[in-house]
This record gives structure tokens, C-alpha cells and sequence, in this order.
């Protein structure tokens, strides 16, 4: 970082917390899923795809030999002391994809450990970490039920899942969760990650694509599905209180998205009569997107010109993707923003959004 130039404060709204090994779960589930864990291990759901590169960063290996991602104190002098993070908010991405299950039973079992490992064994090291309670949504009820018994805790900040689904997360199947995360003043947090595995539609909209390059390139097509489902389905009309974050779907894809929205609603209208305002409107008040992983052109210029067409600097929230290989340097994106929009985009928005002191 250049001389005198001003340090940012940092919360970094994606962090990925890994599991020791994966027997982790058992001393926290109950029968017969501790049985069944501690003999076979459990399974989370995953990427449908393979990653020619991995993903992870090749510098996150802890020196303690754990796996990336799973030393906590290696993660506080990797990433949280460098980039004078006050939180990183944690969200294990080996987890949500256990939506992907057809066992309900077994899914919401894994998730209910899972919160109460996590505040165990991660939560209580730093106060540095705050993070997302799990659900499963196969099971909209029980997933209420579990927010309502874990949400309380002072370090879980948010409610997230994966952005995979049979159906599009506007739908009234969903809002149980919704009036769950009103109640507990938790924002609702999508998370890509094995969309066209299990019991998940294709990952795209005209089916499975043949290899990770493709797959993650399309990944904003099912934030797109959800946004507008939210928006459409009155989910904010009827939760008035409800926020949204669309975690690593990218970010410009936004404002040509509502254009079109806002357009179609003027003739068809009457598809949603419930609906009081603009489309784009609802949008900028309930949905927040993080930073990485941010498409910046060739030309910087074109970036801010993108920023300009949506409530950029007030619905934007930063996240590295740390320990993943896309991870994103808090002090070498963004450099062409004015220094008080990156205070809101790397700090003030987030400290607001998840009620942080």
C-alpha cells in the first residue's frame, strides 16, 4: 500500500471456514446420524463439476498441516491482521449444498450439528468471526425451526444457502424461512455451489453444460431466476424488513436485468398486483450483491460507467473468497472507486446490513 494513503477498514463478507476432516460433525449430531457419520462420514453435496485448478489458493495451506481453510488461527495472520479486516463473516461453503439431498431428514440433521460445531469451534475463536447459520430448504419448516433456535446468537449475523433449487426462492414454498429471518433481523444469504447437482435443476437454463469453465461463467443465470422471483412473488411487499445478499454471482449483470424487468412490468402489471413500486425499486432497498467475483474490463472506465447504473456504492458489499482461487486483494480491486465509496463498499454498508458494533 502506497505511503500515506488512507487504510480502509475491512469486512469481508465471504469467508470460507473448512471442516478438520469429516468426523468433525459427530460429536454433534444426534442418532442415528452420529452413527451413521461416524462410520462412513457425512456427505454435504458439492460442485457438479470438477475444477481443472482446484480451488483453493496455493498459499493458504496452514503450517499447522490442517486443511485450507481449517486453522483458525492461520486464517486470522493470513487474512484477517493483513487486510485490517475488523470481521470476516464465515459461510462454509462444504455445507449448503446439502440442500441437494433428497433425504429432508437427513439434510436438516447435518445442518443443526453443523451450526452448533460452527459456533463451537469457530465462532468462539476471534471475535474477529461472525458468520451464517445453515439450512436446509428442503424442508422450508424446519428450516424456520432452526433459525429460530440458532439465529439468537450474537456472532450469527445471517441465514444462507445455496443458490441451487428446484424452484426459484420467491415462491410462497420459501417464505416460512422468510418470516423466520424477520423475526430474528437476519439477512438471507445465496451462496453459489453445486447448482445442477442432487436434486437441483440443471445449472443453466438449457441444461447442463460440459465443464467447470462453463458452469461457473453461467453461475448468475439462477441469481437471476432469483432476484426477479423475489421481486415478483411480492416477497418484499410481505416482509417489508427482509435483506437479500446475492453472494459471488458477479454483479454487472444487474442493471440490464432490471431495465428489463421494469419494462415488462409496465405492460404486464397485472401478473403481480401486489407490487406498489417499480420493480428496480425493491431491488435497491431489500438486495445486496458482494464484490468478487467483480467483472472489471479491459478499460476501468467502463466499470465505473456499469456502477453508475445501479445503486452501486450502497449495495455493494465486500468479500475476498478467501481461501479460493479467485480470491480477491482488498488493496488492488477497486482502485479507480473515490475513497468514500470504497469506505461504504468495504466497511459501512456491511456493519449496517448485519447490525455489526
Amino acid at each position: 500500500m502506497n505511503p500515506g494513503k488512507e487504510i480502509l477498514k475491512v469486512i469481508d463478507c465471504d469467508v470460507h471456514n473448512q471442516f478438520r476432516s469429516n468426523q468433525d460433525l459427530v460429536p454433534y449430531l444426534e442418532e442415528p446420524w452420529k452413527s451413521q457419520v461416524r462410520k462412513f462420514g457425512w456427505h454435504g453435496g458439492g460442485l457438479p463439476y470438477a475444477s481443472p485448478i482446484g480451488n483453493k489458493r496455493k498459499d493458504a495451506d496452514p503450517p499447522s498441516g490442517l486443511p485450507v481453510g481449517a486453522d483458525p488461527d492461520y486464517m486470522i495472520e493470513h487474512l484477517v491482521k493483513p487486510y485490517n479486516m475488523e470481521y470476516a463473516l464465515l459461510n462454509s461453503d462444504s455445507i449448503i449444498g446439502i440442500s441437494g439431498f433428497a433425504d429432508a431428514d437427513y439434510a436438516s440433521a447435518i445442518c443443526r450439528g453443523y451450526n452448533d460445531y460452527f459456533i463451537n469451534e469457530w465462532l468462539s475463536k476471534s471475535e474477529h468471526f461472525k458468520g451464517y447459520l445453515c439450512i436446509a430448504t428442503q424442508d422450508p419448516l424446519e428450516a424456520a425451526r432452526e433459525i429460530d433456535r440458532v439465529g439468537p446468537h450474537p456472532d450469527i449475523v445471517g441465514v444462507v444457502v445455496v443458490g441451487g433449487s428446484r424452484t426459484p426462492y420467491g415462491q410462497r414454498l420459501f417464505h416460512p424461512i422468510y418470516e423466520a429471518c424477520v423475526r430474528n433481523d437476519l439477512p438471507f444469504v445465496i451462496h453459489p455451489g453445486a447448482e445442477g447437482a442432487g436434486i437441483f435443476n440443471p445449472p443453466t437454463a438449457v441444461g447442463y453444460v460440459s465443464n467447470y469453465l462453463q458452469w461457473h461463467t453461467c453461475l448468475p443465470q439462477s441469481y437471476m431466476a432469483h432476484l426477479v422471483s423475489f421481486v415478483c412473488e411480492g416477497v418484499f411487499e410481505k416482509y417489508p424488513t427482509l435483506k437479500v445478499v446475492f453472494c459471488e454471482g458477479g454483479v454487472n449483470w444487474l442493471p440490464p436485468l432490471l431495465w428489463r424487468l421494469d419494462k415488462n412490468y409496465k405492460a404486464l402489471r397485472a401478473s403481480a398486483p401486489w407490487l406498489k413500486r417499480m420493480p428496480s425499486e425493491y431491488v435497491r432497498d431489500h438486495c445486496f450483491m458482494t464484490t468478487q467475483p467483480i467483472e472489471e474490463p479491459d478499460n476501468p472506465k467502463h466499470l465505473l460507467m456499469m456502477f453508475e447504473m445501479f445503486d452501486a456504492e450502497n449495495m455493494l458489499l465486500f468479500s475476498s473468497d478467501y481461501p479460493h482461487w479467485d480470491f480477491d486483494d482488498p488493496n488492488r480491486i477497486l482502485q479507480q472507486l473515490p475513497i468514500e465509496k470504497k469506505r461504504k463498499i468495504y466497511y459501512e454498508n456491511a456493519k449496517q446490513l448485519f447490525k455489526l458494533k
